[in-house]
């Protein structure tokens, strides 16, 4: 409700992050989904494959532009020469420009001016491995190598490349979907393990229980409810529904013909973490015509 949030808001005098998890320990929301703050146009680029690849995101301010087609073609360049440089995103940004007199930022910069709309390089990462194949997936591809999510996901493994590569698309394709926050368990960042239990803590003192009765009912919800949703190796697996990756893993060691290990992934969702301003195209053109 519009006055439970300002209420949340006024208690942790306007911090967001601090508002949601008020809103959670009093039982007001049931989840900090940030996906809703979060709207940036552009693309991701993705480039490479085999034992390889690099994710690149570049934003712009419509999607008309996200349309272009020099757009794209930067995006994809780009995307190249993040992959030459191990996903370094300031060494990419100063890297040479293919065919130009400047640096990949100063190429952007004349793209600004010839578009007439603004830019921004925001980030690159990169993968590899040395035994094994880096498998990728981009969802709501534009092009080839462009869309909105773009995810690469690191298997090791002696086992058949081919098959290997198959069933890591089938994983990437589950990265995207559900969107984990580590690979296992102890994986997890502290402090984020540490915010999921203060709420859950909260919520079950609420109840009136004895102090190792709380105890018990956090580490179970933690467990439940918040490992198995951000663990990759405890999510359920989408493409079955059934069994979890982890599992999933183990049956596809026999197909592969060897141990898998998932070493890391990335998974890039354009404008993620952007807070892009709503405006209101209409009272702005009725605003401009009483000038």
């Amino acid at each position: 409700g519009m006055m439970d949030c300002k209420t949340a808001l006024t208690e942790t005098k306007g911090d967001m992050e601090q508002a949601v998890d008020w809103l959670r320990k009093k039982g007001l929301a049931k989840a900090a989904n940030k996906s809703g703050r979060v709207a940036a146009d552009g693309l991701i680029g993705l480039a490479g494959s085999g034992k390889s690849a690099a994710l690149v995101e570049v934003n712009a301010e419509t999607d008309f532009v996200a349309r272009n087609e020099q757009f794209r073609a930067m995006v994809s360049k780009v995307a190249e020469l993040a992959l030459k440089a191990g996903g370094d995103t300031e060494k990419t940004r100063t890297m040479a420009w293919p065919g130009g007199s400047g640096t990949v930022a100063d190429h952007i910069a004349e793209l600004i001016a010839k578009i007439g709309e603004n830019m921004t390089f925001r980030r690159a990462k990169a993968v590899s491995v040395a035994n094994g194949v880096v498998s990728t997936y981009m969802h709501n591809a534009a092009a080839p190598g462009l869309g909105k999510i773009g995810v690469l996901v690191a298997l090791e493994s002696n086992g058949n490349a081919e098959a290997l590569d198959q069933f890591g698309k089938q994983l990437a394709m589950h990265i995207a979907a559900a969107n984990p926050l580590a690979v296992t368990v102890k994986d997890i960042p502290a402090d984020a393990v540490e915010r999921e239990r203060a709420v859950y803590t909260e919520q079950a003192q609420a109840s009136g229980k004895p102090a190792d009765i709380v105890a018990k009912m956090v580490e179970g919800r933690l467990k439940k409810e918040f490992f198995q949703q951000v663990a990759l190796m405890e999510q359920v697996f989408v493409v079955d529904g059934k069994e979890t990756v982890g599992n999933a893993i183990k049956a596809a060691e026999k197909t592969v013909g060897g141990p898998i290990v998932v070493k890391e992934f990335v998974r890039m969702a354009l404008g993620e973490g952007i807070a892009k301003a709503q405006t209101d195209f209409a009272a702005e053109v009725a605003a401009m015509t009483k000038k």
